[in-house]
């Protein structure tokens, strides 16, 4: 099942509040932050070169993804020069393909701005997403960052 009109938009004053209040599954808790925690940590980090929209379907807000976007190397607690930092979609909108597309998305964007590979990372467990990021073909790196398992996506030119 696929969403149409799956796109990415800024968020502003006038959709901040609507997109706070996106919340995932009570499960689905423990592997990733809140939107407006989200916001928090890209203020508080601003060496991570934070990236983030929306996620809409037509004219509503259905999720939220955040990146370290284009990092110059050697900064310190970054890892890789893009790293998916959070994909979160609202627990009503699951199960239609929205979250594969936000990725592909991402990944298209990535490669556009010269990237060669994309990071992210997971917190083991009942649940996890890494079944999720295996089918695009994210690996293990054999790292481990505050408890979270890193993944890479080598991203091949198109």
């Amino acid at each position: 099942m696929t969403s149409p009109g799956v796109h990415l938009r800024e968020i502003t004053d006038h959709n901040r509040d609507a997109v706070c209040a996106l919340r995932v599954r009570r499960d689905q808790k423990r592997f990733v932050a809140s939107v407006a925690s989200s916001l928090d940590d890209a203020a508080e980090e601003p060496e991570a070169n934070p990236w983030y929209r929306a996620v809409y379907s037509g004219d509503e807000p259905v999720g939220f993804v955040m990146l370290s976007w284009n990092v110059p190397p050697g900064r310190p607690g970054v890892i890789g020069r893009y790293f998916l930092w959070r994909l979160l979609i609202d627990k009503r909108h699951q199960r239609r393909g929205i979250g594969r597309e936000v990725l592909m998305q991402i990944i298209d964007l990535v490669r556009a701005d010269g990237g060669t590979e994309l990071f992210t990372s997971y917190e083991p467990g009942d649940g996890e997403p890494w079944p999720f990021y295996q089918q695009f073909g994210f690996q293990p790196t054999g790292e481990i960052d505050d408890d979270e398992i890193v993944l890479r996506l080598t991203l091949s030119r198109r």
